[in-house]
């Protein structure tokens, strides 16, 4: 086994037993990460007769976001109004692909209700604490699932991303996430925030890793790829203008290793991102959501987080004209990107602000104001349709993310760059 892939069959059970036993001592690390254990079957994955595959990731332990149907248990989407609904009854389709090559499934991780903020709160189930700030939140909305990972009680997290859920809380953690392209994991099983922009995606401590689960999980893995171009731009217009210092040095830094490393860097407006500040992101998931869950809104509204609700309730002051000329503009958004991008690679700090503390999100205002700022650069990529993925860099004892994205069906493509510039970035 590779140094990057530090798990086996062989020792995944006595590791399992590991995780049980300091999830069940109330570690401070991983307070809240988990919403429940699947203790019984981890412990059949991990020593069954039939549990040991040939596969890469036999023996890798793997959290799953509570937006995932395991068979046996109920899965949750971080709300109370979903508690007493029956069992799952088959493993959603992404995760029985991991549990058939070898996987353990540790536990469902903990998450904002419905995936519905990328802050990571949780009024029902506990907030967990981001691993390298403590106190601090661990963004969202998988913000248990890069706990898991971060804190070392999973090898892999799986998660969704609809605006930035799996890179915001690893930016926020130190660790990989990876937003597939849409169409390349099925969602069955998974339960929505919002259909158009929703995507299945990994977290782990390496790009090979999240390369893995991505490989697993994923459709039709001999799809002809789109062409990508290994070089960066960095938009002047979109994103950049509000960046903390501390990330804004970070974000220097890894442009001057990019540089020394012989990669083209150059910083241009984009059209299509100065279009896009036109767009009404918000729609598309308080529409959606709306759709899907209208009944729990209605008869159980009394359950659910009010900053949820009251995103839900937005849905009411849209007209159907209205949302049909919000898909309209989407699809012209996403035809301009690609077009402007030409193949090349958009590199941005993933979160511009370092992970505010749990005490300041209180005030609603400054919970609305942040949600959006954590957002705002990794929704571009849900937006055109791409894929994108957050590397860790460390600079000057502060940690961010660095994210890559590219154009729909790149995923192989952004993956090896990814890889290369991880190997730049490692301390």
């Amino acid at each position: 086994m590779t140094p990057s892939l530090p798990w086996s069959f062989d020792s995944a059970q006595a590791r399992v037993a590991e995780v049980l036993s300091r999830v069940n001592a109330d570690e401070p690390v991983l307070r809240h990460a988990f919403t429940r254990m699947f203790e019984t079957l981890a412990l059949e994955q991990s020593s069954g007769p039939t549990a040991h595959t040939s596969h890469p990731l036999s023996g890798a332990l793997v959290s799953v976001k509570d937006l995932f149907d395991v068979a046996g248990f109920v899965t949750h989407a971080g709300t109370r109004f979903m508690a007493d609904d029956a069992p799952a009854e088959h493993d959603a389709a992404a995760i029985r692909r991991l549990a058939e090559a070898g996987a353990v499934l540790i536990g469902h991780t903990n998450m904002t209700e419905l995936a519905y903020s990328g802050l990571g709160l949780n009024p029902h189930y506990g907030t967990p604490e981001s691993v390298l700030y403590p106190g601090c939140i661990a963004g969202g909305s998988t913000a248990g699932g890069a706990v898991s990972v971060a804190a070392g009680a999973a090898d892999i997290a799986i998660g969704t991303d609809t605006g930035g859920s799996l890179r915001i809380p690893a930016a926020f953690n130190g660790i990989v996430g990876f937003k597939p392209s849409q169409s390349t994991i099925p969602q069955q099983g998974c339960k929505p925030l919002s259909q158009s922009l929703d995507s299945v995606g990994p977290m782990a401590r390496s790009v090979e890793a999240c390369r893995l689960a991505f490989q697993t999980m994923r459709d039709h893995p001999e799809t002809i790829e789109r062409h990508l171009e290994p070089s960066f731009v960095v938009p002047d217009n979109y994103g950049m203008d509000d960046l903390q210092p501390e990330v804004a040095a970070a974000f220097e830094h890894s442009l001057t290793l990019l540089t020394e490393a012989g990669y083209t860097v150059e910083r241009r407006s984009l059209q299509s991102l100065e279009m896009l500040k036109t767009l009404a992101i918000w729609h598309f998931s308080a529409v959606e959501s709306r759709a899907y869950y209208d009944e729990a809104y209605r008869h159980q509204h009394a359950k659910i987080d009010p900053r949820v609700s009251s995103r839900m309730a937005r849905a009411d002051a849209l007209s159907a004209i209205e949302y049909r000329q919000t898909l309209n503009l989407r699809s012209q958004l996403i035809d301009a990107h690609q077009r402007e991008m030409q193949g090349k690679v958009l590199l941005m700090p993933t979160v511009p602000v370092l992970p505010p503390r749990v005490s300041e999100l209180d005030d609603d205002d400054t919970y609305t104001r942040l949600n959006l700022q954590a957002l705002r650069n990794p929704s571009i990529a849900n937006v055109m349709n791409g894929c994108s993925i957050s590397l860790p860099l460390t600079h000057e004892q502060h940690t961010i993310g660095i994210m890559l994205s590219a154009a729909t069906l790149s995923d192989q493509g952004l993956l090896d760059l990814a890889q290369r510039c991880e190997a730049l970035f490692l301390p």
